[in-house]
């Protein structure tokens, strides 16, 4: 089997685990990652806007967003890194690409913290997406910039054990779930 069909086997699998997950959804995911991001208080970070089963972000966001500057991904173009647009609790958002809202006017920032939405993850850091390497090339190059913390948002039911991986897949620093944090062994 090839790489790129391993990874749709493998998309595929994490996103129905991923949806039984959501549908049992307490919230608790939410508390895991404000905790998180207390230790990080005024720091620049950026979350994401939730679609289809990701877990939500949102009151983790809200709550930094009082402490310090909160931003989501833009899609700009297929191919290129994301750009990040400050966001605030109940700013009014407009569809952008993929169907991601983002605001109206953005106001563009450089966080120095992602938290990344995943299919599915491993223990040693590696995470499966959608496919268009758009966290993966923007974490290249706000790395090679500065160091940046990526953590992963994920329902403990998106540990795969193991993903297909590329040269190309950047890592991930930590993952949050709704019972936990898991701290991948450095290098």
């Amino acid at each position: 089997m090839s790489l790129a069909a391993a990874k749709r086997a493998a998309r595929a699998e994490a996103a129905l685990r991923r949806k039984a997950a959501h549908a049992e959804d307490t919230g608790a995911g939410a508390g895991m990652l404000s905790a998180v991001l207390a230790g990080y208080r005024g720091v620049p970070l950026s979350g994401y806007m939730p679609i289809r089963s990701e877990i939500d972000p949102l009151p983790a966001m809200a709550e930094a967003a009082a402490h310090g500057p909160v931003a989501i991904p833009v899609i700009e173009a297929a191919g290129a890194p994301l750009r990040f647009a400050r966001w605030e609790p109940d700013m009014a958002l407009v569809p952008g690409a993929f169907g991601a809202m983002i605001p109206e006017a953005p106001e563009f920032l450089t966080p120095e913290i992602l938290i990344v939405p995943l299919l599915a993850f491993t223990r040693s850091g590696h995470r499966l997406g959608y496919g268009g390497g758009f966290y993966d090339r923007t974490l290249e190059v706000l790395r090679a910039a500065r160091p940046t913390l990526a953590i992963g948002f994920a329902y403990d039911a998106q540990d795969a054990g193991q993903i297909p991986l590329e040269p190309t897949d950047a890592p991930l620093d930590m993952i949050v779930t709704p019972t936990g944090v898991i701290t991948p062994p450095a290098g």
